[in-house]
């Protein structure tokens, strides 16, 4: 027997923390909600009736005018640095967690509502999310989970013709996501004066998702490694399909390395380093080349923070540990666009000097790694300097030449790395107008069940896979994304 909205509901474990941990807070009704789309995929993997029709008063779960039976919903309080500074205690301003759920595999997932109305962590706004942001929202988790990168689910989404204001009137949604948890390095900092709260949030993230941590003579620095270890290894996976997050303020950082709330996102078409996605980030500090510097600078913040629990020599030796471990992944992700069997040291001068080649021509980086298996002599066209280019694909193809490897083995391992299919922002947005003009939905199941699938030849969905119209270039994505 599959389970249902009216069967589930396991109270938070988070909410069993002390209560200044968060405050209870009950999501404020949505009038007159409509389905916008479920994730038939996903809670048939949570062990949930997967058809809609399947799961009673759906929609009114969705959107937080129902709630599962006993729930305790709650909203909790952390802090955060915020384009680099300090911004004081924040909080969950428009989430509301509702309920966590054993799923029959074992795995806990957290139930959390985004934009469901007001919490006291709003901070004097509405806690509302709009219906553009909340399908970006929507099939960028669930893009990004196809491409096998951490994150952060979506479970479902509802919308409303109830007004919400952001740069102007837009209509409101809801979206239920879902994760194991949604701690952030934030939470840590708000307990930061608090070494007993500190100590009692750390026990508990290790004692739920990092038992292996317990073991060890210093849980505390063991916890450090561990979340050093996954944010290595989630920025080189973002960085190596050109995705940009946007907005990397340590209360954006997930404590599981789960990438954690989509924003001002963006998949980088043309390749530019210092790409910035966010139209609010007007100095480039979350530019795609300074992803991985900051992804250090705010374990910085994360070891600072936790300096209470063990000596600031610890701290330091983990936080040492991140370059090598994002350079090993990131050159390992390398090889395999490249379709090499083994890294060799020369092989970065490879890799800078196709960059420089791609920076400058702003060649677009997902179809250049897609078509560099079987068309790579013709890639030359998208170069404005093509007689470089044939010098580096010249040396490319020597490189090749010193593994003994079947070409078309090649083709199909480099083809199980490089995706066909991101989620464009052309894409997006073209989901939204049909969605907020014509409330038409089909538009966002169908993209979701393509990039399901982001490495596979998907013939019913090739239109997805063309590079973006030229009306493409004036799509913007702000902090009110």
């Amino acid at each position: 027997m599959k389970a249902t909205f009216d069967q589930i509901l396991l109270t938070p474990r988070f909410g069993r923390l002390p209560g200044h941990f968060y405050s209870r807070i009950l999501p404020t009704p949505l009038p007159a909600p409509y389905l916008m789309a479920w994730n038939t995929e996903l809670a048939h993997e949570m062990g949930f009736e997967s058809m809609a029709e399947q799961q009673p008063n759906l929609t009114d779960y969705l959107c937080g005018n129902r709630l599962p039976q006993g729930s305790e919903p709650i909203a909790s309080i952390y802090s955060g640095h915020q384009f680099g500074v300090n911004a004081g205690q924040l909080g969950d301003g428009r989430a509301i967690l509702i309920a966590e759920y054993l799923a029959p595999n074992g795995r806990h997932w957290e139930m959390q509502l985004k934009g469901a109305g007001p919490t006291p962590y709003s901070r004097r706004a509405d806690g509302r999310a709009v219906l553009r942001s909340s399908i970006r929202e929507y099939l960028c988790s669930e893009a990004m989970h196809g491409l096998g990168i951490a994150t952060t689910r979506a479970l479902g989404m509802a919308g409303s013709e109830q007004s919400v204001w952001r740069e102007k009137l837009e209509t409101a949604a809801v979206v239920l996501r879902v994760a194991p948890s949604f701690v952030r390095f934030g939470h840590f900092e708000y307990h930061r004066q608090n070494p007993d709260s500190l100590q009692t949030l750390a026990d508990w993230v290790i004692q739920s998702h990092y038992p292996d941590c317990a073991l060890a003579s210093n849980p505390y620095v063991a916890l450090l490694e561990s979340v050093v270890e996954r944010t290595a290894l989630m920025i080189a996976k973002w960085q190596a399909v050109g995705f940009c997050h946007g907005v990397m303020n340590s209360d954006n950082m997930s404590i599981l390395g789960l990438t954690l709330d989509y924003g001002p996102f963006g998949f980088m078409d043309s390749f530019d380093a210092g790409h910035i996605c966010n139209h609010s980030d007007s100095a480039g500090r979350y530019a795609y080349q300074q992803q991985p510097e900051i992804g250090l600078w705010n374990l910085h913040v994360l070891a600072q923070t936790l300096l209470p629990l063990m000596d600031k020599e610890s701290a330091l030796h983990a936080l040492q540990s991140y370059q090598g471990q994002f350079e090993n992944h990131f050159a390992n992700l390398l090889r395999q666009k490249l379709g090499l069997l083994h890294w060799q040291e020369d092989d970065w001068n490879l890799i800078t000097r196709l960059f420089e080649l791609m920076h400058h021509s702003h060649c677009d980086w997902t179809y250049f790694w897609r078509n560099l298996p079987t068309s790579g002599s013709q890639l030359r066209n998208h170069f404005q300097d093509r007689a470089t280019f044939d010098i580096w694909f010249a040396n490319y193809q020597t490189r090749l030449s010193t593994e003994a490897r079947n070409p078309l083995e090649r083709q199909a391992a480099m083809n199980r790395v490089n995706p066909k299919y991101v989620l464009r922002n052309y894409l997006a947005e073209i989901a939204i107008r049909k969605a907020r003009d014509e409330g038409d939905f089909k538009e966002i199941k169908a993209l979701q069940q393509c990039l399901m699938h982001p490495f596979d030849e998907q013939t019913n969905f090739e239109h997805y896979a063309e590079l973006p119209p030229e009306w493409a270039a004036q799509i913007g994505v702000s902090c009110s994304s």
